[in-house]
């Protein structure tokens, strides 16, 4: 993959659409999310007539904070997962991502959780609280399990939408950019609340 990778969504779509695209803005994957889902089930698709199937992130349970996301290719094979931290996800956003095995390979933690409690604290002042998107930015490493990052996804400035811009740190195999891109897909969609 060419990094930097954009992912991008609008903020006033009914239901989510979000671009994925590398440097020189070439189009990798575009998901629509379906409305009024009670168990996540999101398709990432190849281009946005959604003719090509390349990856479903499936929910295991029905709206819970600590649900797991499972990751399968274009034919059905599992090839691993995400799940929030539950209570350690509060004060910062915490994840963990699994290969295809269920072994715990990667953490995402988000960087700072000042800017969580900023975003959340200034986000409820009448007319100041739009600018939130624009003046809160999160960030969030992802790092093997010995602590070694190989990749980070910022949140860049923007009113309308939400873009978010993932760089590699360190080498990653095919397989690893697969799970890492997936599961920053799925934490930006369940963290879109916050700005």
């Amino acid at each position: 993959m060419n990094y930097p990778l954009s992912l991008s969504f609008k903020l006033l779509a009914l239901a989510s659409q979000i671009y994925i695209r590398d440097a020189n803005g070439n189009l990798l994957g575009y998901v629509k999310q379906k409305l009024l889902k009670l168990k996540e089930d999101i398709n990432v698709y190849a281009d946005e007539q959604q003719t090509q199937h390349l990856f479903n992130i499936k929910a295991d349970r029905v709206l819970d904070f600590s649900a797991k996301y499972n990751f399968t290719d274009s034919r059905g094979n599992y090839i691993g997962a995400i799940k929030r931290q539950g209570m350690r996800s509060i004060w910062k956003a915490n994840y963990e991502v699994f290969d295809g095995g269920d072994n715990q390979i990667l953490q995402i933690r988000e960087e700072s959780a000042w800017v969580k409690v900023l975003d959340g604290l200034v986000g409820e002042i009448p007319i100041v609280g739009m600018f939130t998107g624009y003046l809160f930015n999160p960030a969030y490493v992802i790092s093997t399990m010995d602590g070694n990052p190989v990749a980070r996804l910022q949140k860049q400035p923007a009113f309308f939408e939400s873009k978010f811009e993932l760089e590699q740190k360190n080498q990653m195999s095919d397989e690893q950019q697969e799970r890492v891109l997936l599961s920053v897909l799925t934490m930006t969609l369940l963290e879109r609340s916050r700005g």
